[in-house]
Parts: structure tokens; sequence; C-alpha cells
């Protein structure tokens, strides 16, 4: 079976419209297979694009799209674990959980595992298989030779493993709010500063180079992953799904360069050619190759992005 393109959800604080177009573009132009939604970043954002998501949702599925609803990161108050439970209790799409809340909720109904969940080995993926997960999207910061292993005790479970392709790197999440923070503000009183950022906000070291992202409570890479040149390597290895991550660039351009590379009717160096010209990077794919996540490992080695 093919491997398939699925697009994660949005991570940053879009507002509402800009969502909707962006939604409606990947279901009348792009190629994606699977679309997640929901919030996974901050609870506090929820109510300004949940009347919109069924309106969303029949958009999405009329263009074909199998739709897949993603559960919180972080869950620290009683309404974000209401959340979570109303979310995963509900039935009528499939679930992606990201914290282990959710797991109490689906009382081994069928489910999938994001990858904030942090499955790292294979014993945490045949227990969570034992109890309805049939899908797992592996942390982004594993190495491919740690994927193989994880896709080769997948087969028998007959579970699917997904791989993030493309976008900044989810790094770490707190229950403090570093963008808050940064202009001066309290989480309470944030007034959704998050949203001016819409790739994030970039941090630098004390010598000035670009290092990090926050958004919000998350931090994330400043470099995009990338592995448009990998991917004969991800499905070699087993990879079933192939994720990329939304930014503010022309995601319907990326999904159709991933979708070529997958098919394949273009070369890596063509994907990589077509993705600098679209104007965003540096790319990184350290992690994949078990190097340093920031740098980027071509043939002629690590490069720092």
């Amino acid at each position: 079976m093919a491997a398939k393109l699925t697009l994660g959800p949005i991570l940053f604080h879009w507002d509402a419209d800009a969502k909707r177009d962006f939604y409606a573009r990947i279901a009348d132009e792009s190629p994606i297979d699977t679309v997640y939604l929901g919030e996974v970043v901050c609870s506090k954002r929820t109510p300004f694009f949940d009347s919109h998501l069924p309106e969303v949702v029949e958009r999405l599925e009329r263009g074909g799209k199998t739709v897949v609803f993603s559960s919180l990161t972080e869950v620290v108050l009683n309404r974000e674990r209401k959340m979570t439970t109303d979310l995963c209790v509900a039935g009528d799409h499939n679930i992606e959980i990201n914290n282990a809340a959710g797991l109490i909720a689906t009382k081994g109904r069928p489910h999938r595992i994001g990858p904030m969940m942090n499955v790292y080995n294979e014993e945490t993926m045949v227990h969570l298989a034992g109890h309805g997960a049939n899908h797992f999207s592996l942390p982004p910061e594993l190495p491919g030779t740690v994927v193989e292993l994880m896709a080769q005790r997948a087969r028998p479970l007959d579970v699917a493993i997904e791989v993030q392709a493309f976008g900044r790197v989810p790094l770490a999440i707190s229950a403090r709010c570093f963008h808050a923070r940064a202009h001066r503000r309290s989480k309470d009183e944030c007034q959704f500063v998050c949203g001016k950022d819409p790739d994030g906000l970039t941090l630098t070291t004390l010598e000035n180079e670009r290092f990090l992202v926050i958004n919000g409570v998350q931090t994330l890479s400043h470099g995009y992953l990338n592995l448009a040149a990998e991917i004969e390597d991800l499905l070699a290895r087993g990879v079933t799904h192939v994720r990329l991550m939304p930014h503010r660039t022309d995601m319907v351009a990326v999904s159709t360069i991933f979708a070529d590379r997958l098919a394949g009717r273009s070369t890596g160096a063509e994907a990589m050619s077509r993705l600098a010209a679209l104007g965003i990077g540096p790319f990184i794919n350290g992690f994949w190759h078990g190097i340093a996540g920031h740098q980027y490992h071509d043939a002629r080695g690590p490069v720092v992005a």
C-alpha cells in the first residue's frame, strides 16, 4: 500500500478567517489524504474556531479528506480535562490522543496516538496497541534507525506508523506562556499576543543566532524539518504516513511537492529546489540521521542550519 500524506493540526494562533480560508484550499486543491483538526497547544484559543469546525469538516470531507480530531497536549485544568474527555467520547470521528488523559476516556475504542505522547520504544507501542491504538505518529526527534524498529514491530500489530517530514519541530511544552512573558504579560492576561506571530516568535542566542521558536506555551525548532530528500528512506523503513505541519506558506504547493515525491514523480534534489523557491527555511533533518536536530545532513555530511 502506498504511503499516505497527512496534514497535522495548526499549532499557531491564526484568526478564524485565516483558518477557514486555509482549510478551504486544502480541501479543494491539495493532494492531502488526512487532515488533523483541533487545538493542541493552548485551550484558551479553542473558542475562536470551535463554531467553524462543522463547516470545515464538511468542506474537507467533501474534498475527499479523512478528518481526525487531535486532543490537547497539556491537560492541567478541569475544563481541559473535560474538553479532552468530551472529544474522546464523542465517537463521530477518528481521534488522535496527545495526552494520557485521553486514554482513560477512549476506554479501549480505536484511536490514534499523536507525537506529543512520546512513544519512544516498541514495548510502549505494543502496550498502547493492546488498548485500542491503531495508528502512531512518532515523535519527530526519533532517528530513522529507531523508526525502522518501531515499524517492524508495528506490522504484526496491524498499526500504522506516521512521521513528520515538514515543518518546525515541536520540542517541548510548559505550563508557563513564554509568549506572554516576552511581552511583559501574564498567562491569564496574555491578550492572545501569540496571534501576532503566525509561525512563532524567534528566539536568539547571546551570540544573536536564531535558535528556537516559541508559540504560546510551546517551544519549537527555528529550522523547518524537511525530509523531502529522504522519502525513499522513510518508505524503506516502513513509514506508512508522511505528515506535513501547517505554516503560513503555500501549503498546497508544499503538499504537491511531497505528493510528487511519494508517487516517484520527482527526485529529492528537485523537491528540495522547489521547496527552497517558496522562501522558507532554513531546513533541518538532523534527528532523522541521528545527529543534532538543528543540522541538515546531505551527501556532504552535516551542516548547521
